[in-house]
């Protein structure tokens, strides 16, 4: 058995790593926080008594914006606040989860699943509030010159790389569901302010987007089941229409699944009838991974998109760039 120590030695590695690879790049306020909890023994030792799944860099960030309608001004702040706030904190930290919901991530989604045939039914797992269940109530515009959609309260850019999928039209949805362990309601004001807490800050933009997919979301409710992802799936594929082509997709899910669970829920996807569209880091799904026409760079932190398992492009995390891989040439 680990000693605390040597947890908390991995749990300072974790702020580091997340400091330096994942918020350097899109948020520095977020690197210089994650940088000084790594170095402070006080907020790692607060950190050791929560359970392992609740010590990640995102839950910790996000709980501190929600508490305070902002993040710490620098790791002082965060000092005082985790320190003469602990019970609130632990409270929140334990009853939340990191559920971001960014709609922008549709604009991947989107030349995948028009080019399925339709209509088709969608059933998000790890749906969060069920934004990316809307990606037919919003508008896009891709560098390559596509334009796609009617306008609406939501319009996404997004860089293209490569030749792949182009969108025509927008696909017919004829039903929306999805399955979450803690469903958030997008009609729900303290929800909403959870996701928006869960926005790094630096990235303004992707507060006023949430909240006008928030508001078509609540508009037309999905239904979002309450339950493990392996246990509700096949029930759900069941219940969907006969006529429509059913697509089970995620973003950025599995990586908080145990190995075993992963597996499973690979296994499990892969014989229902239905489409099946990942987009999650890299390692999340070695099987997908391995199909990659050359092994990604050791620090990659895009997304890899895939159907049925089978690499299309890299995307970016939160949305907004696809870099198509030759595989997907070959769908056009």
């Amino acid at each position: 058995m680990r000693s605390l120590d040597e947890e908390l030695t991995d749990l300072a590695d974790h702020y580091r790593w997340f400091a330096q690879v994942e918020a350097a790049p899109l948020s520095p306020r977020y690197a210089e926080l994650a940088a000084a909890v790594a170095e402070d023994a006080d907020v790692l030792a607060f950190l050791g008594t929560l359970p392992r799944p609740k010590r990640q860099a995102n839950l910790l960030l996000g709980a501190l914006q929600y508490l305070h309608v902002g993040p710490p001004a620098d790791g002082v702040e965060l000092h005082r606040w985790v320190t003469g706030d602990a019970d609130r904190l632990r409270e929140t930290m334990l009853a939340r989860a990191t559920q971001t919901n960014e709609a922008a991530r549709c604009a991947a989604l989107l030349p995948v699943l028009a080019g399925l045939p339709g209509p088709l039914a969608l059933i998000e797992v790890g749906a969060s509030a069920g934004l990316c269940l809307y990606l037919d109530r919003y508008g896009y515009e891709y560098s390559d010159g596509v334009r796609v959609g009617l306008p609406s309260p939501v319009q996404l850019s997004c860089e293209v790389t490569g030749t792949g999928l182009v969108p025509g039209g927008m696909p017919e949805v004829v039903r929306r569901a999805g399955i979450d362990l803690n469903p958030l309601d997008p009609a729900d004001p303290d929800d909403v302010a959870w996701l928006q807490a869960l926005i790094w800050p630096g990235m303004e933009e992707r507060r006023d987007r949430l909240t006008a997919a928030a508001a078509i979301a609540a508009r037309e409710p999905a239904e979002i089941r309450r339950g493990d992802l392996v246990e509700e799936l096949p029930g759900l594929v069941a219940a969907m229409p006969v006529e429509a082509t059913v697509v089970v997709f995620h973003t950025a899910v599995l990586a908080y699944l145990p190995a075993p669970a992963k597996e499973a829920f690979a296994e499990l996807v892969t014989g229902l009838p239905v489409r099946w569209v990942s987009q999650e880091g890299v390692g999340v799904l070695p099987a997908v991974r391995d199909r990659l026409p050359e092994p990604p760079a050791p620090d990659e932190v895009r997304f890899l998109l895939a159907l049925d398992g089978e690499p299309l492009a890299y995307t970016a995390a939160h949305g907004g760039r696809i870099d198509w891989l030759p595989a997907a040439a070959l769908r056009r």
